[in-house]
This record gives C-alpha cells, structure tokens and sequence, in this order.
C-alpha cells in the first residue's frame, strides 16, 4: 500500500475512500437514502416554491401590472375604490400616450385598461367589477388561461368592438344562471358622479382558471366603456409590457419623467405579493439547510464509528508512512462519497417527478382556496423544473453534508499510531 499510495498520492486516498464506502452496505445504503430523502424534499419543495412564485409574477404581470403601469396620483391615492375619474395624463389621449411611450427603446406593447365596481340588477350576485380592456391587441401578447395557454373562451366569444357585449367568468355564470345570449343588467358611475344603466348582452363564458377574475369580473370592449363612463380618449391605466422584464426598471424611468408628477408609474417587481415571496425565499432555503443538517447526523456518526472500528487499521496507515492530514483525507473523501451519491440519488429521483410534474398542475385552490383568496394566484400551479436548480441542490446536500462530517474526520488524525496498535 505504502508503494501505490507514493506513486498515486491524493488520487490513491481517493481510491481507498471510495473502495471503503462499500466495505458495509449497509451502512452505506443508511447514510445514501438520509441524504437523498433530504435533497429529495430540497428538489420537491423548490420546484413547487418557484411555480408558486412564477405563478404569481405572470398573473400580476398579466392581469395586473404588464412589466409597467402608469396611473393619475389621484387614483393610486384612492385606487381601493377604483375610481374613474382620475385619468393618467389627464386631458391626453390614450393613444397619444401610447405612441410616445412605444418610443422608449424595450417597449413592446402599451394597452389601456379600466377597471370599475358594479351594481347588478336581477341578479343573485349584487356585485361585480367592470373591465375594459382593448382585447383584440392583449389577446395577440397574453394568454389570460396561464394553466391551457390560450385565450380562455369556453363558449361564444369576446365581446366586438365598441358593442353592448360583454363576457364573463364560468364562476360568475354558475352562480348567476347566466348563459349566451342573456342580458346582464347593471349600474355603474361614471367620472361626472353620474349613474349609468347598461345592460350588455353576454357573448362569451370564459375560464382564466384565475378564480378572482372566474368569479367576479365582465369584460367589456374599452371604447364603449369609455364611452360609458365618459372618458373621452382618457383611459384610468396605462398597462406598457417590456420585450424582456429585465428592462422594467428603465422603462418604469423613463415613462415617470415622460408623465411627469402628477402621475404615478410602478414596475411588476413593486407589487406587495412579489415583493413578498421574494423577501420570503431566503427563508426556504434555510429550511432546506435544517433538512441537510439533519440527514447529515447520521453520516457523522457513521464516520464515528468507521473511525472507531478502524483504530488499528489507522494506526497502520501511520506507521506505513501516512500522515495525520492525509488519513484525515481519506475519511473526509468516505463522508464525502456518501453525501454526494445519496444526493445523486435524491436528485434523480426528484428530477423525474418535478420534470414529469411539470406537465401537470397541482390544484391549490380547490384544496385551500379559502387561504389563497387574498394572493393573485391561479388556481394551476405547476412544478418549475430547472436542471440549474437540481444541479444547486445537489451542491447543497453535498457542500453541508462534507462541512458537517469534517469535524469527525478530523478525529482519525488524533489517534497514536502505537496506542491504535496496542488496542
């Protein structure tokens, strides 16, 4: 041994530990399956943890913010009531707005939305929320249906241009009893203070699988809400989407000094929910480091016992030449085969169930929707699968399994050579 380990030096330990992992299967196949249930729930919870944060980031951005939202500071001060008669730029068209702001070099898209409270009549459900938007222009960048990726129509379709149509959700249908063709009559105010009566014909049942918009929000062609609310060319928000979201943050700067003051413009990042599971992700990760820590007690006291199961075997290695950091090595290198293929384990058998998971979305809302009810998240949240993110948690499981057992290891180089022998 003393004649290989010359010729072959650290690459000779590393052959040695590895041949030694083996030595007790059953051991080994211990301390494997700690660590790769550990790095198991790692991978499990991080792919369920970012759909969920992916989920929120995409509804925001779509049904919300775009990557930039431009507002009246009036309105932003009173938004909970979504008034209307705070336009952004007031006494600017829209329009005017828009091919302005399609300048600034990253934007793709600017579209006008409006939302607004409504009274329903001759309905069971007294409440509801009017949206305009222009939807022929959002339907061609958006997929309102983030779960089918398409447009969301059930039945009939999005109600015409500048017509007395309206769609509405597959909840607020059922609820209602309201089907194609049916008149939905309603009241809202208008930015003069002033009631309107309208009575839009339902032309379309969606499906967003976004059980907020499903259940409480109708659609309506922008232009006749304008009309309706007496907007003129105003709209109530500017919704800009950028051609990558990385470039939010120069967008959002140079909308704010194109609209000056008066006007409030805020980027998707800023909203409360994203700020918040961006703020909380931290968090997981030290919860996935009490897993790793956990499992890995069991790998130190298994490099415990090789040590003491080993006492004359490691008073051999001393008197054949090794010294005290070289026999440490050969431990270190046994604890770190361990944690490494036991997370090799974890991260395959987790890769194949996030990546097959992925396809398939797990329905949190069915389950909890009653928790969920404040949060913008869709009722589909699917598992993100990144081979990046298995690759940081088989580091992880490897990197806090090894720091862990090198405290064990470091034992085997205090025993004497003679007193190991003596034993």
């Amino acid at each position: 041994m003393t004649n290989e380990y010359k010729q072959g030096g650290t690459g000779t330990l590393i052959k040695i530990a590895f041949r030694n992992i083996w030595r007790n299967m059953r051991r080994t196949a211990f301390c494997f399956t700690a660590v790769g249930i550990a790095v198991f729930f790692i991978v499990m919870y991080s792919a369920m943890i970012g759909g969920m944060i992916g989920n929120i980031n995409e509804l925001v951005q779509v049904f919300e913010l775009g990557h930039v939202k431009a507002v009246s500071a009036q309105y932003e001060a009173e938004n909970e009531y979504m008034p209307v008669q705070y336009p952004v730029a007031d006494g600017r068209s829209w329009k005017e707005l828009a091919a302005d702001i399609m300048e600034i070099p990253g934007v793709s898209a600017v579209f006008p939305r409006i939302t607004t409270y409504a009274t329903l009549q001759e309905s069971v459900i007294k409440h509801a929320i009017l949206w305009g938007l222009s939807i022929e222009d959002e339907m061609k960048l958006n997929h309102f249906n983030l779960t089918d990726r398409d447009d969301g129509i059930l039945e009939g379709r999005y109600p015409a241009p500048d017509s007395n149509e309206c769609a509405i959700g597959h909840i607020f249908a059922q609820k209602a009893g309201l089907s194609i063709g049916d008149r939905l009559p309603l009241k809202t105010v208008s930015a003069q203070f002033s009631d309107k009566i309208w009575s839009p014909e339902i032309t379309g049942i969606y499906n967003y699988d976004y059980r907020k918009v499903d259940e409480q929000y109708i659609i309506v062609d922008i232009e006749r809400l304008q009309r309706l609310l007496v907007l003129d060319e105003g709209t109530q928000a500017l919704v800009i989407f950028a051609e990558d979201p990385k470039q939010s943050a120069s967008i959002t700067a140079a909308v704010q000094t194109m609209l000056g003051n008066d006007n409030i413009v805020s980027e998707w990042q800023d909203n409360y929910w994203v700020a918040m599971m961006k703020m909380v992700a931290p968090i997981y990760t030290i919860v996935f480091m009490v897993f790793l820590i956990v499992a890995s007690f069991l790998i130190i006291n298994t490099v415990v016992m090789i040590i003491h199961e080993r006492i004359k075997e490691i008073g051999m290695m001393g008197c054949l030449g090794m010294t005290r950091a070289e026999i440490v090595k050969v431990f270190f290198f046994e604890s770190f085969f361990l944690a490494a293929f036991g997370a090799l384990a974890g991260v395959i058998v987790g890769g194949l169930i996030t990546g097959i998971g992925s396809g398939f979305p797990i329905r949190l809302m069915d389950q909890f929707g009653s928790q969920f009810a404040d949060m913008p998240m869709g009722n589909a949240i699917f598992f993100q699968f990144s081979f990046g993110k298995l690759f940081q948690a088989w580091l992880m499981g490897v990197g806090v399994a090894s720091l862990f057992t090198l405290i064990p290891s470091l034992k085997s180089a205090f025993v004497e050579p003679v007193e190991a022998l003596r034993r």
